[in-house]
């Protein structure tokens, strides 16, 4: 579903179009490269595309493989050019854009192989310049590229054109940025396996392209798809140069848009339709923009700030601060669970029942208490039933060398107490010679797997004991999808919806938790989110849904926006501090976890400069000075 058109927007120098999920701008993009190949055909031309790869184009791919299987679209008169490719790089390594390519498109349609064109990774380096060369002149001689497919990265490259890169710049060799190799690092396990170089078509191969396709999904690629799009043309947000290019289409969904000014502050670029939300981000951006509390808001700073319409429909300044004031006060909440014998008009959670079964999911064996430590020690404190459930194993995240050294510890512990099992042996020697040749990206074996699996659950395990949950309350739910001992994970199934159907229905939960991570639209968060949606809609005419409330919080990587915010669960550094010793419970993912993303701090540390954070908003705003504060929003079923 489209969300706003080109039309209204008033700052945005490319034309933006905005849909409501990544999948839905995925297959509006396949549609329109399957209209060009089949226009293409019956004039007996030849279709050249330029690909794209990384996560954004997936779901192109994919579409373009189903209509191919369905609506006989042929691939038989396209020839097409791979952006890029790192270097140096084996073609058929795991995390070779040759192997992405031939997973995710080449190997399902009907494509001639001599019509495929990726950069080659495994040359020399004294001939990666005449390769190069020969690229652009072998794109010539095809006509040049009809339709070219682009993700954008965070630093705002295109390919892998860095900031820096110029508008004139031809395929070459180029460094990597060191931001683009810690989002690579997810691919490569450690940052230091990730290439530091690549072979990249230039920004001036891009633009002699007649058409261009843009695509961004998610929320972290708002920031650099709002400067691409508003910004300044400038060789440090090397997307801008699209601006120059003369049929461009931006395609986005609704996370990835979220810093567009058409979005965001939609009120300075023209007139708004103000509902209770649009209000409460417009008076919130206010006083934070002028470091003002919302009560010490004037007339005079709301039209200076264009904000007349909204005074006109709301009255005075007085009134509209009171009104918004209130609304966010009245998300503060000591009792998670509900305050019994206390009038709960105005509370996030009911009092009744007075003990709630508080059912808490956690994607990883971690995001429990990384994401709402305080809070679950609060409903635990409080004498609420709290169950929490583990969706995924966590293996991929656990180090070989922490696999072997339980493997180890196992062994000597065995032959200790005379346990002389000659599979034990065994097993422990194959592991050891699996580990010590495990190439880079490999798929771990069943052994090594469950062991890491093991590791994660004694961690969880350890952490629930710590924060008093009782040990029959702690399920482990090893979804299916997660399962393949690799980053790569399986789509959401049947089986992972309905192990989760069946724990709602066997506890019956009065208040769900659950990670609210829907603005990315490729990890684990996400699936695992949707399953739980998946198993609500289908047990919705159950007798207990109709009292249950669910409550979505957000990791260790970003939080809620506080205008978004309907619970705000305030933590006493004391509370804080037992939340970081219930997080040290998880050893396997203490000092440098495997995926640390692109912030190197510790999850303890971010999560508690998160909730500081938001605390510290609330005061700015004027609110009730406090320590620290964990942030939910109900999803409404």
């Amino acid at each position: 579903m489209e969300v706003l058109n080109y039309s209204e927007r008033s700052l945005e120098k490319l034309p933006v179009t905005i849909f409501e999920d990544a999948q839905t701008g995925a297959v509006h993009i396949a549609r329109e490269i399957a209209a060009i190949i089949r226009k293409k055909q019956e004039s007996g031309e030849t279709a050249v595309l330029g690909l794209a790869t990384g996560s954004s184009p997936i779901n192109v791919y994919r579409e373009l493989v189903r209509m191919h299987r369905n609506e006989n679209l042929s691939f038989r008169n396209v020839v097409t050019f791979n952006l890029d490719e790192y270097y140096p790089m084996q073609p058929d390594a795991l995390q070779s854009y040759v192997y992405f390519m031939n997973e995710h498109l080449f190997n399902h349609v009907d494509i001639k192989p001599e019509n495929i064109h990726i950069p080659d990774g495994t040359l020399p380096i004294e001939k990666v310049k005449d390769f190069c060369d020969q690229y652009e002149k072998r794109i010539d001689s095809f006509g040049g590229i009809d339709v070219q497919v682009l993700g954008i990265g965070r630093t705002g490259h295109i390919g892998f054109n860095e900031p820096g890169s110029g508008l004139n710049s031809l395929t070459r060799l180029v460094k990597l940025d060191p931001l683009t190799i810690a989002d690579a690092t997810k691919d490569f396990i450690k940052e230091e396996y990730v290439p530091l170089r690549a072979i990249t078509m230039g920004v001036g191969t891009i633009m002699k392209a007649r058409k261009i396709y843009l695509m961004a999904w998610g929320e972290a690629k708002a920031k650099i798809l709002q400067k691409t799009v508003e910004g300044k043309i400038s060789d440090e947000v090397p997307a801008s140069f699209l601006q120059e290019h003369p049929d461009v289409s931006v395609v986005v969904d609704k996370w990835a848009s979220l810093e567009l000014a058409r979005i965001r502050t939609p009120w300075l670029v023209g007139l708004c339709n103000w509902d209770k939300q649009l209000i409460r981000r417009a008076v919130i951006w206010l006083s934070l923009k002028l470091n003002k509390p919302i009560l010490k808001l004037t007339d005079e700073d709301y039209k200076e700030a264009g904000l007349v319409d909204l005074l006109v429909q709301a009255g005075t300044a007085y009134q509209l601060n009171i009104q918004v004031f209130n609304s966010i006060q009245n998300t503060i909440t000591g009792w998670p669970g509900g305050k019994p014998t206390s009038d709960d008009k105005n509370r996030p959670e009911r009092a009744l029942p007075a003990v709630k079964r508080s059912l808490i999911f956690s994607p990883h064996p971690d995001d429990d208490v990384i994401s709402m430590g305080g809070t679950l020690l609060r409903l635990v404190d409080q004498g609420h039933d709290v169950h929490v459930a583990y969706q995924t194993s966590g293996n991929i995240a656990v180090f070989d060398d922490d696999a072997r050294r339980y493997a180890d510890f196992f062994l000597d512990f065995s032959k200790k107490y005379g346990l002389k099992d000659s599979q034990i042996s065994q097993l422990h020697s194959d592991l050891v010679s699996f580990l010590k040749g495990k190439k880079l990206g490999q798929e771990d074996t069943p052994v090594v797997q469950n062991i890491k699996a093991l590791i994660r659950k004694g961690e969880a395990t350890a952490a629930c004991r710590f924060c008093g949950v009782k040990e029959q309350n702690i399920h482990f739910m090893n979804m299916p999808f997660y399962e393949t001992g690799q980053v790569k994970k399986k789509p959401l199934g049947e089986a992972d919806i309905q192990v989760v159907a069946n724990l709602l229905q066997e506890i019956k939960p009065h208040q769900i938790f659950a990670a609210g991570d829907l603005r990315d639209p490729h990890g684990t968060h996400k699936v695992c989110l949707d399953a739980i949606f998946a198993a609500l809609e289908r047990l919705k005419g159950e007798e207990w849904t109709k009292d249950c409330y669910v409550w979505l919080y957000r990791g260790a990587w970003q939080e809620w926006e506080v205008e978004e915010i309907e619970m705000a669960v305030p933590i006493s550094p004391e509370e804080l501090m037992r939340k970081r010793q219930a997080i040290f419970k998880h050893q396997s993912q203490k000092d440098s976890p495997v995926f640390p993303g692109n912030d190197k701090r510790e999850f303890w540390q971010r999560a508690e400069e998160r909730n500081r954070t938001t605390a510290e908003l609330y005061d700015q705003l004027g609110l009730t000075e406090y320590e620290a504060i964990e942030a939910f929003v109900r999803y409404r079923f």
